[in-house]
């Protein structure tokens, strides 16, 4: 991820509206799927500075986070989650079936190859244990918000469930998220992309979706609004919206 964008994921996380929605939704969906299933061991893969792992230790035994980098684990060990370990997705430092639960929170779109990461994931995962993902959805609304932190693709539904299916995994849940807001982002993104081509010039990499001063309120307003989706979100598939969270079990 640039320099830039990792430090302002790292003082953004717990106050931006964007962070605190997916943790309200992909934490309750998790927790509303799991029932009454509690996972012995989770791993949250691509980690970053583990924003979600106080929330994952709600609902497992064990949490181990993993990331590429190895400063994101520093902050991993600051939070009381000391077991991590450094892997690029490819080729986990985990025996065969290790994990119930397998986590990776808007993590997969930063691997260049999407379907060999999933199938390494489906080995680390116990019989019968789950994976969750959640991606930015559609590929046409890649702008400068991606290229900064390096995704490689933004996905459909369709296509995270091809990942999944390519991998020998049952897909359960295959939902949208961000609904609520993706009637004011949509055409923001679209507007950007065009103003970019017209001038023949990207936006700097200093500027991203988080860059711009949000009110307080604004931010409370935004995170209720993405939170009350998850109502919703626990009982079907939402079929638009600016995110995908999706879970699959290992057969």
């Amino acid at each position: 991820m640039d320099a830039k964008a990792y430090e302002q994921f790292l003082e953004l996380e717990r106050d931006h509206w964007w962070f605190r929605g997916r943790r309200a939704v992909y934490l309750g969906l998790l927790r509303h799927h799991l029932a009454q299933a509690r996972p012995r061991r989770v791993l949250d893969l691509g980690c970053g500075n583990g924003g979600f792992l106080e929330g994952l230790a709600g609902l497992g035994d064990e949490v181990f986070p993993s990331d590429i980098s190895l400063e994101s684990l520093g902050h991993c060990r600051t939070r009381g989650f000391p077991r991590g370990a450094v892997s690029s997705g490819y080729a986990l430092p985990y025996r065969d079936g290790s994990f119930d639960l397998v986590c990776m929170f808007d993590a997969i779109e930063h691997i260049e190859d999407d379907h060999r990461a999933m199938r390494e994931v489906a080995r680390v995962l116990a019989p019968g244990g789950r994976v969750f993902v959640s991606v930015p959805a559609y590929q046409f609304l890649y702008a400068n918000n991606d290229r900064v932190a390096q995704h490689y693709r933004r996905y459909t539904r369709r296509g995270i469930a091809a990942v999944f299916e390519q991998a020998g995994l049952v897909v359960e849940r295959n939902s949208h998220a961000n609904i609520a807001l993706f009637p004011v982002i949509l055409p923001a993104v679209l507007a950007i992309k065009a103003l970019e081509k017209l001038l023949n010039k990207q936006a700097s990499s200093d500027h991203t979706n988080l860059s711009w001063p949000i009110p307080r309120f604004v931010h409370d307003l935004c995170f209720r609004l993405f939170a009350a989706e998850l109502a919703g979100t626990v009982r079907f598939d939402w079929p638009v919206g600016h995110s995908i969270a999706a879970i699959a079990r290992r057969p």
